[in-house]
């Protein structure tokens, strides 16, 4: 097939790879000059840095380099994907600069027409291609409020923007920022600029559980929710056997122990009573919607007092004070200055190149994706989608996703009857939205439960590594490279 992938970044760099292994003329459009995707220099904000560690953190058949750091830099990430298109010669299949803005089905709904514009040129032809893969991410398109008082902030000088698009320190320098959220990219951004900014005011409508890289200084958070224990810490959709079933059963009060021990070290080292930033929420609610490490640096400059954490409060409006500077007026009736506003606030997720009645067809009645397996909508032919799985692991579950549209496209997997696939994605996303208490990213977080997700892919081609070598990831950190050879194995079952 004739296949347009759009984007490039871990998700649409595995869709090239495995779909081209598989025989399919492939072109990836990315609207970026580089790839990467959330790790492009175009959007990668100042301090940004895995939550994983680099030997999670990877293709199956492409570790990171061992000088790389455990936790490696954005810098380092797109460097390591930039090396994967060399060593796979993808190059010749990437448009660089190229952003789709229409792709439509055609007439007799066997194809799609995709139009795309290089930067600085004109809009060119439409091209016919079988089949699309929607790769555009679901952290790229960031959300920034519409506050009340906004004209007036920019009008005295000040000046708003995404955590993505503080590229460099030197934009806070000897300026009173405000920073919007707490979630990781909030707390990274606070941190890296409060050392330069002439004030750093951290604005946070909930706090978050953290969890330190060393808990206790001591053991690396990968043996904690990394591995299939982490994750069988949290109630899963429906409950597997073995340990996880005795974890929600008979041993729940063990589980709960073992969360609750975890959070309590992680206050005290985090020194969280002392600086009250103590969440309402109990620990377990760690991975409610997402896991966020904490930020190197974060709480001691707290501490110092260079940020300040005005907890349980929200920006009702911007105004002037009487010296006509930019000031954000808190819902807890403080005032701050804000001549730097940065948004950790959230991304949208929607694919702007499809138009109105393709998007109906993907969505439910309260916007999210009805997706199978995260990847095939119900109503939409020839139309796949990949990395709309928010992961722990999330080169390996683009890697695994890819494998699946690979043996889709080739008739190889059995699909249950399509009105089974509609109560399954309904079920799922009435338990997503459920526990997340809304913030399932419009069905497409399904964090912590990155290991189930690629569970149920394999189990759909029966590929899956066996009970035996997935016992060995109960209590080490999952080893992508374990996975190495699920994709030739396929082709050799498609090939006999």
């Amino acid at each position: 097939m004739k296949i347009a992938v759009v984007g490039a970044g871990f998700a649409g760099l595995a869709s090239a790879r495995t779909l081209q292994e598989f025989g399919h003329d492939v072109t990836v459009f990315e609207k970026a000059p580089d790839v990467g995707g959330v790790w492009s220099a175009t959007r990668r904000y100042t301090g940004l840095y895995t939550q994983n560690n680099k030997g999670s953190y990877s293709f199956s058949d492409a570790p990171m380099p061992k000088h790389y750091p455990e936790w490696p830099s954005g810098e380092q990430v797109q460097a390591y994907l930039e090396q994967y298109v060399a060593d796979h010669g993808l190059g010749s299949v990437l448009r660089l600069s190229t952003e789709v803005v229409r792709a439509e089905l055609t007439d007799g709904e066997d194809g799609w027409l995709v139009t795309a514009r290089r930067s600085g040129e004109a809009v060119a032809e439409p091209e016919r291609f079988d089949h699309v893969v929607v790769a555009n991410g679901i952290f790229s398109d960031p959300v920034i409020p519409q506050f009340d008082g906004l004209g007036e902030l920019l009008r005295a000088g000040g000046k708003i923007i995404a955590a993505s698009q503080l590229a460099t320190v030197e934009d806070a320098r000897d300026r009173h920022v405000v920073v919007v959220g707490y979630g990781k990219s909030a707390c990274d951004v606070a941190a890296e600029i409060g050392p330069v900014a002439a004030g750093t005011s951290v604005v946070a409508r909930h706090l978050l559980w953290k969890m330190p890289k060393k808990l206790g200084n001591a053991v690396n958070y990968k043996y904690l929710l990394l591995t299939r224990l982490g994750e069988a810490l949290f109630r899963y959709q429906s409950v597997g056997g073995g340990m996880e079933k005795f974890l929600h059963g008979a041993g729940d009060a063990v589980r709960r122990s073992m969360l609750s021990s975890v959070g309590s070290v992680a206050t005290r080292q985090l020194k969280l009573k002392e600086l009250g930033l103590v969440p309402h929420t109990d620990f377990e609610t760690i991975a409610r919607s997402n896991v966020s490490l904490a930020t190197d640096g974060f709480s001691a400059q707290v501490e110092s007092g260079a940020i300040v954490v005005h907890r349980d409060s929200e920006i009702e409006r911007f105004t002037t004070d009487d010296a006509g500077a930019p000031v954000a007026v808190l819902s807890d009736g403080t005032t701050v200055r804000a001549d730097l506003v940065v948004c950790g606030t959230g991304f949208h997720q929607r694919v702007p190149f499809l138009d109105a009645d393709v998007t109906g067809r993907l969505l439910d009645d309260r916007g999210n994706f009805e997706l199978y397996r995260q990847i095939l909508p119900h109503d939409v032919p020839h139309l796949t989608f990949a990395g709309y799985n928010s992961s722990f692991f999330s080169p390996l579950s683009a890697e695994v996703g890819s494998i699946w549209t690979a043996a889709h496209l080739a008739d190889a997997v059995d699909l249950p009857p399509l009105e089974v696939r509609r109560e399954h994605v309904r079920d799922r996303l009435d338990w997503m939205e459920k526990r997340t208490e809304g913030k399932h990213a419009r069905g497409t977080n399904i964090i912590p439960f990155s290991m189930h997700q690629i569970d149920e892919m394999l189990d759909d081609l029966d590929l899956n590594l066996s009970s035996g070598k997935r016992a060995g990831q109960w209590l080490l950190p999952i080893d992508p490279q374990a996975y190495r050879h699920v994709a030739t194995r396929l082709k050799e079952r498609i090939s006999a």
